[in-house]
């Protein structure tokens, strides 16, 4: 029996679904390989958790699928993702304080989201100009 994990990261609208296995070191986004995925600052917000986690990265496969939101909200997503798969994956302490330590967001998504467009204005508290001349 082969052990698998799965977990999920989010930002904004963007929800990604990692699922964690044995393998060769390869990860994939969306069926993608990660090393030509564009654009390249993604690609490096993507890569940070393996590079952190260093050797404990290098026998795993990591395939990600991703969906919503824009380039760097699911980037981000694909980050937490990958964060929480391998904390789940070697279930060390340490590897979970060190994440913590360098970057809060790789084990807690950011809740935050856009605030609604009123009526009345272009955006959520802009209001249109006026002029009585």
């Amino acid at each position: 029996m082969t052990k698998i994990f799965n977990e999920s990261g989010k930002r904004k609208t963007a929800i990604a679904r990692a699922t964690i296995k044995k393998g060769v070191g390869k990860v994939t986004v969306n069926k993608k390989p990660l090393e030509i995925l564009e654009p390249e600052l993604a690609r490096l917000k993507i890569s940070e958790p393996l590079l952190v986690a260093g050797d404990v990265a290098l026998g795993i496969d990591v395939d990600v699928n991703v969906k919503g939101g824009g380039v760097m909200g699911q980037a981000d997503a694909v980050r937490t993702a990958i964060a929480r798969g391998l904390i789940k994956w070697t279930a060390d302490e340490k590897l979970k304080s060190l994440f913590l330590e360098y970057d809060r967001n790789f084990l807690i998504s950011d809740a935050r989201q856009k605030e609604p467009k009123k009526v009345g204005g272009p955006g959520a508290r802009a209001k249109y100009q006026k002029s009585y001349r």
